[in-house]
């Protein structure tokens, strides 16, 4: 099933302000919110459908990528492992919670019901990573393992609750004033605002619990992608302390420049060089494309600097529009040196009146080449 547009989702438009998008978002969490709808499947669906799309269009940057790339250039490739649809109650709350501001008590219970304020869940800090693809792997996806190193939490830590705020992650202090006593809450200065501290912690971990581990993570790179691209893997960061939600890994895409085939966009150029003599009398010439090579026809008295077009063996949108096309551009080769015998032949040519240049209307100029690549 595809999953629906964002701005859709949130019923704005792509002109959208930033305070539009806030209040958009608010009036449909609070419309699917669980309190509200409790036990209702539907409901909790959109709800977490609406925070996903809220996630993307309040980050100028995800927003950016998302216009131009669609759900893939955030993560929202099918098959991925990336962002998109994982998004879980407690990391929406822990997020967005102040979108909701009092509408429902002033904080939610651990059963989404209730006013009680809850202890804060945490979340562990974001990894980056740079995967350089050729342009085969950018035309075809691909699939990468690579060594991470992140922080886990250690096997053996224990906590106990915080004594200072009794395990809500917040303390509350009545003061006296001239208007009555006045009630303020703010967060536990012990704990964080998490409600534990450690109890016990293994050798070589911090005292929040973690340690550094080496691990393999499995990427799948979607086809399509290109430089600077970024995909989000959600929980594959650092972990978060007591059972915190952990972080994720941003992977951003880097092209290895290929020795032969260059590219713009979607569209790839190459630069073919012939002889003199295969352009007076017509040849077929092999070219390279992603992947393999391609015949091509050079007709007879084609002019240096003309450009063949092979639709459709450029890369593929990462949206997923068709490909791109392979631009092939004709390079005569002058011959530098001459024997006396090919020397006389073209100081007789130079008299002939069928070697002097008379370029007509079908024969393009530069400019007129370059307007037709992109029609």
């Amino acid at each position: 099933m595809s999953k629906r547009d964002y701005y859709e989702v949130l019923e704005v438009t792509k002109t959208v302000t930033e305070i539009e998008l806030k209040k958009a978002y608010r009036k449909l969490a609070v419309k699917y919110h669980p309190d509200k709808n409790p036990g209702n499947k539907e409901a909790e669906a959109k709800f977490k459908e609406a925070a996903e799309a809220y996630e993307v269009l309040s980050n100028p940057n995800k927003r950016a990528r998302y216009d131009q790339f669609g759900h893939a250039g955030v993560g929202g490739a099918s098959g991925g492992g990336f962002s998109g649809g994982g998004m879980n109650m407690e990391d929406i709350f822990s997020q967005f919670g102040d979108i909701f501001g009092g509408a429902f008590g002033g904080g939610f219970s651990g059963g989404f019901g209730g006013g009680r304020q809850r202890p804060a869940h945490m979340k562990g800090s974001n990894l980056r990573i740079r995967i350089k693809l050729s342009l085969e792997e950018m035309m075809n996806g691909a699939e990468k393992v690579v060594k991470v190193k992140r922080m886990k939490f250690a096997t053996g830590t224990t906590s106990k609750t915080c004594s200072t705020c009794n395990g809500t992650g917040h303390v509350t202090r009545v003061s006296n004033t001239f208007l009555g006593q006045m009630q303020t809450s703010s967060v536990c200065n012990t704990c964080g605002g998490i409600g534990k501290v450690a109890d016990h912690i293994p050798a070589g971990a911090n005292n929040q619990g973690l340690i550094k581990k080496e691990e393999e993570v499995k990427i799948n790179i979607p086809a399509g992608a290109r430089d600077g691209v970024q995909f989000q893997m959600r929980g594959y960061g650092n972990d978060a302390p007591f059972g915190g939600i952990a972080g994720d890994l941003l992977v951003v895409v880097e092209e290895s420049e290929d020795d032969v085939l260059k590219r713009e966009g979607d569209n790839l150029h190459y630069d073919l060089y012939v002889s003199f003599s295969d352009v007076v009398l017509g040849t077929e010439k092999e070219v390279p494309v992603v992947g393999g090579r391609a015949k091509i026809k050079i007709d007879a008295g084609t002019q240096s600097g003309k450009i063949l077009r092979l639709k459709g063996k450029g890369l593929p949108s990462l949206e997923g529009y068709g490909k791109g096309d392979l631009f092939v551009h004709i390079n005569v080769w002058t011959p530098q040196h001459l024997d006396k015998e090919q020397k006389e032949f073209f100081e007789k040519m130079q008299q002939d009146d069928n070697f002097n240049p008379s370029p007509g209307k079908q024969d393009k100029s530069f400019f007129d080449k370059v307007k037709d690549m992109f029609s």
